[in-house]
């Protein structure tokens, strides 16, 4: 089983964060009367511009939440589409190739769902197996990338497609002045990603996904996610998840890498989620990373900000295309997300 290859795609309205925090502050200025908390929460996350499912004018005309849900509908089928065929030219494949395409969202909702729309749109096969997967946030990059091995695994001889779309700006809540909502107003981005998995009977050079784990963490339920409600999606962000990084996160990957005969200094390559400033942090702190292990991350979040599930397969694009490891050298990909979750994807080069 090998990661044939990543697409791409964001939308094309892009603005760097003094914009954004500009517009914020005029949207703001009759109901907060501390800027000065905003900038500095704006630039505590290290992000340096986002893309935007809309341009940023549009915004103010989403009135409701059916409002943002259609345009999210819109876009998604937009950039959705795109990443789609990004990733299978990369890999050399055509749609006709394609016999299991699996979407992961946390942003938006649609019955039919955005993987039956793309069907429609993309021609492709009828008989391709659809499998919609809502609600496992920030960690489904990695969830999704292990569904899709084990898809493969019983069925070597076929192509499965994780696609990841998350426009996470038309989740904001405009009324909401709490500072989970003004960090999410500076953190989050929006964009699309597809990898292509490829079966041991395909042809495909990426690397070999060898193993995967999920870590599901009791009674922490409250740590990340949504309330839902009239106004869609407010957000959820306990200050415990750089904690839980730290705590969980090298006790897990340490018992993983054992069940294959390593441990984490055979590891050469990290493929992680850029979950922001302090998560990261505590992931370079808990599992005791050398200088420059997450740079890939970093410059993720510093070029595009945190994208939910996307981001991990952005990393990974980006450390497939221009930072690829030395072949037969080992590497992880890991996400951390609602539930509060992890998910741990062992890969070799």
């Amino acid at each position: 089983m090998r990661i044939a290859a990543v697409g791409r795609s964001l939308p094309p309205h892009y603005y760097d964060q003094e914009t954004l925090l500009a517009a914020l502050r005029r949207r703001w200025s009759d109901r907060y009367f501390n800027p000065e908390r905003l900038e500095r929460l704006h630039k505590n996350v290290l992000v340096g511009g986002r893309h935007l499912a809309l341009p940023i004018e549009e915004y103010g005309t989403l009135t409701t939440w059916g409002k943002a849900n259609d345009a999210w509908i819109r876009v998604a089928q937009e950039v959705g589409a795109q990443a789609v065929l990004d990733g299978l030219a990369k890999a050399g494949l055509s749609t006709a190739d394609v016999d299991a395409l699996i979407f992961v969202t946390v942003t938006g909702v649609a019955t039919p769902s955005i993987d039956a729309r793309l069907m429609n749109l993309l021609g492709l096969p009828p008989r391709v197996k659809r499998m919609p997967i809502f609600g496992l946030g920030c960690v489904a990059g990695a969830a999704g990338i292990a569904r899709a091995a084990d898809y493969v695994r019983a069925y070597p001889d076929q192509v499965a497609v994780l696609l990841s779309v998350e426009l996470c700006s038309l989740t904001l809540q405009p009324e909401d002045l709490s500072i989970p909502n003004l960090i999410a107003s500076g953190l989050f981005g929006d964009g699309a990603a597809a990898a292509v998995v490829a079966g041991a009977d395909r042809s495909a050079s990426g690397p070999r996904i060898v193993a995967s784990r999920s870590v599901f963490y009791p009674d922490s339920e409250r740590v990340m996610g949504w309330d839902i409600s009239e106004t869609g999606f407010k957000i959820v962000l306990s200050a415990d998840v750089p904690l839980v990084a730290r705590d969980k996160l090298r006790p897990d990957v340490d018992s993983f890498l054992a069940e294959h005969g390593l441990t984490i200094s055979d590891v050469g390559s990290w493929v992680c989620h850029p979950g922001g400033p302090k998560v990261l942090e505590a992931m370079q702190e808990s599992l005791d990373l050398p200088p420059g292990a997450l740079d890939v991350t970093w410059r993720s979040l510093q070029e595009v900000g945190n994208l939910s599930s996307t981001s991990v397969l952005m990393v990974l694009a980006e450390t497939l295309e221009n930072h690829r490891p030395a072949p037969g050298s080992w590497g992880m990909l890991l996400a951390m997300g609602p539930g509060f979750c992890s998910e741990l994807v062992l890969l070799q080069w």
